[in-house]
């Protein structure tokens, strides 16, 4: 008996719009598995291009945050959030982004005690305040992420990856979506 990936129908990738379906498709080939969120998000596919449209700007630039960075902030406010999927799909490529097989257990056990940098103690508290508290965010919380060497620039990435991760997160728990038990074995060594 196979438990369902999530609450919600997930279509066959055959029965999907060409532009959807090629994407799956690549990121099976280049992965070796299809992760959950994709068939999830395919059932609505309006939905599915927003969604892999504004992810890939924020987690695919090369300027700015340095991919650890990116996926450390996930990992940490997926946690928060008691998102079992982000932490552990976005867990699996922070191990793999911060060449470091325990990272990801750190930062989404408890970040403020993991192995980190002044500048990724900086983003994370920031971050996790703008995941839990957005409203509470204050000059005095940008302040501390220039003092730790941020741009403007990076400041701003790092409240929009926060933001659309806890909204990601929201509908991962909502939908009830399980993690590929493929990513386990990422980034372990």
């Amino acid at each position: 008996m196979t438990t369902p990936i999530s609450a919600f129908p997930v279509p066959d990738i055959a029965t999907l719009p060409d532009d959807i379906s090629a994407r799956i498709l690549a990121v099976q080939e280049k992965s070796g598995f299809v992760p959950n969120i994709f068939l999830a998000l395919a059932w609505r596919p309006d939905e599915f291009r927003a969604f892999m449209a504004y992810h890939d700007a924020l987690m695919n630039k090369r300027e700015g945050l340095t991919g650890a960075e990116r996926e450390m902030i996930v990992v940490a406010i997926s946690a928060a959030n008691q998102c079992q999927y982000c932490v552990v799909a976005h867990g699996a490529i922070l191990r793999v982004r911060a060449k470091d097989p325990a990272i990801s257990e750190l930062v989404g056990a408890n970040w403020r005690k993991a192995p980190l940098t002044p500048r990724g103690r900086a983003i994370l508290a920031f971050a996790t305040k703008v995941a839990a508290e957005a409203h509470l965010v204050t000059e005095a919380d940008r302040a501390a992420l220039r003092d730790a060497g941020l741009t403007q620039e990076e400041s701003w990435d790092v409240a929009a990856i926060a933001a659309f991760f806890s909204m990601s997160n929201r509908l991962a728990n909502a939908i009830d979506l399980k993690p590929n038990a493929e990513f386990q074995k990422i980034g372990r060594g």
